[in-house]
Formats: structure tokens, C-alpha cells, sequence
């Protein structure tokens, strides 16, 4: 995330002459605590575009998207833009420093692969795409029933990639995703356990008790030499 935040949002920022951040909020990663849930999160992802009201249907939406991938071949080539290549040149006398940053001749193929859902690891291929075709059924028919007209793909491509909306939502990180509020509370106990045996151990470790035990996965206070 760290790579996509720094290099991919800066490259992406220069296609569309955007300066500073490219995402608001800093990077967090919210455990899903079981199969139902990873599922409403994929289906959280088919419905950008629609729940908005932009466009009609998933397909239709003209920004990037992984749905070809999971009602087709699973592999999709990209072009990466190699700007190492591109600085190597300076100095060589080949003129080649000149071209743009986004010029053919410093474009490479990627290919990615979407794997399936953990959960659906045992499923055919045509099982998978069957039930990806009922989420989106699903999603097109909500945004059916709300009964307003949408904004359309032409429309969506004619915005300009700096026009803010005039009200911004926003709502606060979800310590999880899950499928019962029985899950939820349990991992509520379990994270404020985590953070009470923390704080234990990092108040010794200050006072320069090194064999203080931490929790998994947690790391130690920096301490200054004083």
C-alpha cells in the first residue's frame, strides 16, 4: 500500500496534472471475520458506479475495474510506464530524456491475475461467474428501485478529474466487517485486550524493562537515550 500511495498515485497524479495527495484519509486495513462478509465486500466493490447513480449497470461504468476479469479470463495486460528507464537516459545524448513521461517507448507489459475469493477456492469458474452475475443483479436492482435516472458513462468521462463534489461523505473506520454483530463484539473485546497488554508492556519498556512481553504482531516503543 505503501508502493500504491507513493509511486502508482504519483504517476497517476501526473496523467491528470494533480498535485499533493491522491487519497484524503491515510491507508487502514479493517479485518473480515468471515465468508458472508469478504463477499459483501466484493460486492461493495461491483457496485461503485451504480450506488452513486452514475451509470445503470456495473458493466457500465468507463473507470478501471476487475469485473472482466471475473466473467472472463482471469489475466488482463496493462502498460507500466518505466520512468527509471526514461532518467537513465539523461546525459546519453540520444534525445530520448525529451520524450514525455508517458511516451510508447517507455511503456512495458503487466499482467495481472485476479484471484478468486478464498471462499470460492472450490468453486468452478462458471460457479464463480454465476455468483458474480447475482451480485450484480442485485446491485442493478436496488439502484432500479430508488428510481432515479443516472448520470450515464458519457457523462461520467465528460467531468473533469478535478471537480470535488459539493458534499463529501464521510464516516468513521469500521474496526471490521462481518456478518453478525455477535462477531463484531468479540473482536471489539479482543482489540481493546490487545491494547490494554500493549500499553502494559510499553510502559515497562520506557522505564527500561526489555523483557516486557508484547502482544503478536505488535511492535516496541522507540526509546530515546535520555
Amino acid at each position: 500500500m505503501q508502493y500504491l500511495r507513493a509511486n502508482l498515485s504519483k504517476k497517476v497524479g501526473r496523467w491528470v496534472d494533480w498535485s499533493g495527495g491522491f487519497w484524503e484519509r491515510r491507508y487502514s486495513a479493517e479485518p473480515v471475520l468471515d465468508d458472508t462478509a469478504l463477499v459483501g465486500r466484493l460486492r461493495y466493490v461491483l457496485a461503485h458506479g451504480v450506488k452513486e447513480g452514475w451509470v445503470e449497470k456495473c458493466a457500465q461504468w468507463p473507470g478501471l475495474t476487475c469485473l472482466p476479469q471475473l466473467l472472463g479470463a482471469a489475466r488482463r495486460l496493462f502498460h507500466w510506464f518505466n520512468w527509471t528507464k526514461r532518467w537513465s537516459k539523461r546525459g546519453s545524448g540520444s534525445g530520448a530524456e525529451g520524450e514525455g513521461r508517458f511516451a510508447e517507448q517507455w511503456a512495458e507489459p503487466v499482467e495481472l491475475e485476479v484471484a478468486p475469493l478464498p471462499c470460492w477456492v472450490g468453486k468452478s469458474e462458471e460457479e464463480r461467474q454465476g455468483a458474480v452475475r447475482e451480485l450484480l443483479q442485485e446491485v442493478e436492482a436496488e439502484a432500479r428501485a430508488r428510481g432515479k435516472p443516472a448520470l450515464g458513462a458519457q457523462a461520467v468521462q465528460a467531468q473533469h478529474p478535478h471537480t470535488r463534489p459539493e458534499r463529501l461523505k464521510r464516516s468513521p473506520r469500521p474496526l471490521g466487517h462481518a456478518s453478525t454483530r455477535q462477531a463484531l463484539r468479540e473482536l471489539r473485546e479482543q482489540y481493546r485486550a490487545f491494547v490494554a497488554v500493549f500499553r502494559e508492556a510499553a510502559a515497562r519498556w520506557r522505564r527500561g524493562d526489555f523483557l516486557a512481553h508484547f502482544p503478536r504482531f505488535a511492535f516496541p516503543p522507540r526509546v530515546v537515550p535520555g
